[in-house]
């Protein structure tokens, strides 16, 4: 159902050149939820984020927003507003200056400006450093700085180019809870860029994965990673194994794998390795025709029959759990 606020690509397309950066892409994005265009290097997510922000042109086909096509407007008559990679706070203004500077440049008085930027600033925890210069802030302090100072437009959508790379693994975790409880609070949607399959289904509403400048596949985390539509969705998540049977490509979670007794239906493969990982144990295993396969199982079940590496098993699951792919 559309609702206020909505975000659609129709047939957009990207190119530099020759060169395609975003093929055709029509999608209607889900209103005020937190979305995670994910895929690797190259596959036109952040073009597509560009495109949506107004720092890239579009080549072909518009942007909606809220029913009206932004695709020809600037940056600061979108609507949106984007959090870059890098921050690009200005080093030689406080951060209570840096949050406020966009208000100023709309001729906003000082007073009024400083206000509205405190208190963005207690909304995202950092009212107690409002007077310093980013220099003298963390990463994640940083982050949060550049997080008010896009929120200061009240931007019907906030766009998000890879927020968490620079930060160390355990404030990347941390933030990313921070990150979603904002967005609940402000019930606006997030778009959010990213290469980190565990940080898109850790945060996202929905998520998008493209790859070669088209969408592979969008749905909730939970439905995109249970059922992969197609081979490079089932690979690029990971903890997916791709088997082929009669003729057919299917996905197969490796925690749906399990060792079966030679008469049962299944494949026979050699364990290649071990790895333990917490409550399962990862198998490593070459299959028929030298497939790679990856099954995990409790630990209680390798426990009570350990298996070496270079042993012989044979591997079933439920049919259930097989999903076929596309291509």
């Amino acid at each position: 159902m559309r609702t206020k606020n909505d975000l659609e690509l129709v047939s957009v397309t990207k190119r530099y050149g020759s060169a395609v950066a975003v093929d055709n892409v029509s999608h209607l994005f889900a209103p005020g939820a937190y979305i995670c265009l994910l895929g690797p290097a190259g596959c036109g997510k952040s073009s597509t984020l560009r495109m949506i922000a107004g720092h890239e042109s579009v080549t072909q086909g518009s942007i909606l927003l809220d029913g009206r096509d932004i695709s020809k407007l600037p940056p600061a008559r979108r609507g949106t507003a984007m959090m870059f990679q890098s921050y690009a706070l200005f080093p030689h203004m406080t951060i209570l200056d840096n949050v406020a500077f966009s208000l100023k440049m709309q001729g906003i008085d000082k007073k009024a400006r400083h206000a509205r930027a405190f208190s963005l600033l207690e909304l995202v925890g950092m009212e107690a450093l409002a007077l310093r210069l980013p220099a003298q802030l963390s990463g994640g302090q940083q982050q949060r700085a550049a997080l008010a100072r896009a929120l200061i437009t009240s931007p019907q959508v906030l766009l998000l180019d890879e927020p968490l790379s620079a930060l160390d693994p355990f404030l990347r975790l941390r933030m990313r809870g921070e990150l979603k409880k904002l967005q609940r609070e402000l019930g606006i949607s997030f778009v959010h860029v990213t290469h980190g399959q565990d940080e898109a289904l850790a945060l996202a509403d929905e998520v998008v994965v493209m790859n070669n400048a088209v969408i592979e596949q969008s749905g909730t985390a939970r439905d995109v990673f249970n059922m992969p539509k197609t081979e490079f969705v089932a690979r690029f998540l990971g903890g997916h194994n791709v088997i082929s049977l009669q003729g057919q490509r299917f996905a197969l979670r490796s925690d749906r794998l399990r060792l079966v007794d030679a008469a049962a239906q299944g494949l026979d493969a050699a364990v290649t390795s071990t790895e333990f990982l917490g409550t399962h144990v990862a198998l490593g295993l070459m299959g028929p025709q030298e497939v790679a396969l990856t099954a995990m199982i409790p630990e209680e079940e390798f426990y009570a029959a350990p298996i070496e590496t270079g042993a012989s098993v044979r591997m079933g699951w439920n049919d259930q759990d097989l999903h076929p792919l596309s291509a």
